[in-house]
C-alpha cells in the first residue's frame, strides 16, 4: 500500500490473514491506501488493548515457574496447550464470548464493504461435518464468516453459520488458492508466507519439534495445491492440453514473499503474543521483507513469475507424469 505500484484485485486468506482482508477493505474505501493502512493500524491497536484485558498469558505464567528449573520458555506455552487439550472451549467459555467480534465490528463497515466491494475478497473456513474448505466471498463476508476462519478448535467454540459449523480456516486452505485461479482475477498471483517452508536443521528438543509440527501441518494444503498448480502449468507448458482446452486453462505469473529469514526463530507460542511492542515489531519485519521482495521482483509483476514453484516448494519432487491418451 506504501509502495503505490501494485494494485491489488483479489485477496484469499485464512484465520488472521481474513481479518488484514477485510480491514484493507474497509480502509481502501475509506482513504485508498493510506486509508487501509490506517485501518490495519486501527485493528491491530485494538486487539492488542483487547488481548492485554481478555487474554491473561496463562503461557507466560508457566514459562517463568519452569524458567526457574532451566527448561525453556516455550515449554510455558506447551504446558498451557497441554491443559487446553483436556479442558473444552465449551466448558471454559460456555457464552462463546469472543472480543475479536467486537473489535472486527467497531473496526470495520462489513454492509459497504459488501456494497461497494474495492477488491474480491475469499475467506476460507474449514467444515467441522466434511472436513472441506468453505469459502466465503461476496455478499457472505460478514463479521461471522471472519471469526469462522479464525476459530482454532481449542482455543474457540466452532463458529456456527447457516447451519454448518467451522473451524479455523488455516486446515483446509492456508490460504485457499483456487478462488484466485478464476478467469476474471489477475494473472499474477503473490503468495504472503507466515510459516517458513524450510528450516536447516532437524528439531531435536520438544519445543522445537512441536513448532516444526505445526509449521508442517498449516503448509501442506497450501503445498498440495502448489504441486497441483505446477503440474496444470506443467501440462500447459509441454502441449498436453488441446486447444479447446487451453482457453478454460489459465495461466498464472507465481510470485512469492517468503517468512523463512523473517520469522524463522518465532515459535508456536508467538502466535498468541498480542502485546503492542511484539506486533509492531511483526509489521517492521514485513515492511522489511514486502520492501526486499519488491525490490528483487518488482521488475517481473506482469511480465514472468519470480518464483519457481518445482524449485522453491517442492524441491522437484513430483509424481510421474502421463499424458493423456
Amino acid at each position: 500500500m506504501e509502495d503505490g505500484g501494485l494494485s491489488i484485485r483479489a485477496v484469499s486468506a485464512a484465520s488472521a490473514g481474513a481479518m488484514n482482508a477485510v480491514c484493507l477493505a474497509d480502509g481502501l474505501l475509506r482513504g485508498g491506501p493510506e486509508g487501509a493502512r490506517d485501518r490495519l493500524d486501527v485493528f491491530w491497536r485494538a486487539v492488542a488493548r483487547a488481548g492485554a484485558i481478555y487474554n491473561p498469558n496463562i503461557a507466560g505464567v508457566w514459562s517463568g515457574f519452569l524458567r526457574s528449573f532451566g527448561i525453556g520458555t516455550d515449554s510455558g506455552f506447551a504446558v498451557a496447550e497441554a491443559l487446553a487439550r483436556v479442558t473444552s472451549p465449551y466448558d471454559r467459555n460456555p457464552l462463546d464470548l469472543n472480543p475479536l467480534r467486537d473489535i472486527l465490528r467497531d473496526t470495520v463497515d462489513f454492509e459497504r464493504v459488501r456494497r461497494e466491494p474495492p477488491l474480491a475478497i475469499h475467506v476460507a473456513a474449514t467444515n467441522v461435518r466434511t472436513g472441506k474448505a468453505k469459502i466465503f466471498t461476496g455478499d457472505e463476508v460478514t463479521v461471522d464468516a471472519v471469526i469462522a476462519s479464525a476459530s482454532l478448535p481449542f482455543v474457540f467454540q466452532a463458529a456456527k453459520i447457516d447451519g454448518e459449523h467451522y473451524w479455523d480456516g488455516g486446515y483446509a486452505g492456508n490460504p485457499p488458492l483456487f478462488p484466485l485461479i478464476d478467469k476474471a482475477a489477475p494473472k499474477d498471483l503473490v503468495i504472503v508466507h507466515l510459516n517458513p517452508i524450510e528450516r536447516g536443521d532437524v528439531p531435536t528438543t520438544p519445543d522445537a519439534i512441536m513448532n516444526r509440527m505445526n509449521e508442517i501441518t498449516f503448509n501442506a494444503t497450501l503445498v498440495a495445491e502448489l504441486r497441483a498448480l505446477a503440474f496444470a502449468q506443467r501440462l500447459v507448458d509441454d502441449d498436453w492440453v488441446t486447444a479447446g482446452m487451453r482457453k478454460n486453462v489459465k495461466t498464472l505469473r507465481v510470485h512469492s514473499v517468503r517468512a523463512d529469514g523473517a520469522l524463522s526463530e518465532m515459535s508456536a507460542a508467538s502466535k498468541f503474543n498480542t502485546d503492542l511492542a511484539f506486533l509492531e515489531e511483526l509489521k517492521s519485519r514485513g515492511r522489511d521483507t514486502a520492501s526486499a521482495w519488491l525490490d528483487a521482483s518488482w521488475r517481473d509483476v506482469g511480465r514472468k513469475s519470480s518464483v519457481d514453484i518445482d524449485a522453491e516448494f517442492l524441491r522437484g519432487e513430483s509424481a510421474p507424469v502421463v499424458a493423456p491418451a
